[in-house]
């Protein structure tokens, strides 16, 4: 958001910039899987296949040098852990919220 809020402000019709985490929020789905069995003490259930998607990219990491030097003011706010813990704290909400209604338990 504060990327769209810095472009609204000072917009560049037509300039073309790579958006995203950059090297210090760059993990592959592999990773992820690790810490969020570390997060939730849970293993997940997965498998993984040695051919690779038509399309996929072997490694993608976003250069977000040149938006940064169009918009100074803006910089990544949240650590990839935070968003990590925040889908992890939502979805046990969710499930807690599904066994209540299942169980019509709800206070």
């Amino acid at each position: 958001m504060r990327a769209i809020e810095e472009f609204a402000a000072n917009p560049r019709p037509g300039e073309v910039c790579n958006l995203g985490g950059g090297r210090e929020n760059s993990i592959s789905v592999i990773e992820v899987i690790g810490r969020i069995e570390q997060m939730t003490g849970r293993k997940m259930n997965w498998r993984y296949l040695e051919k690779a998607r038509k399309g996929d990219h072997i490694c993608y990491i976003s250069n977000l040098g040149k938006f940064k030097s169009r918009y100074p003011n803006w910089k990544i706010t949240r650590s990839l852990d935070a968003i990590l813990e925040e889908i992890v704290t939502l979805q046990r909400e969710r499930v807690a919220q599904t066994h209540c209604h299942i169980k019509r338990i709800c206070l």
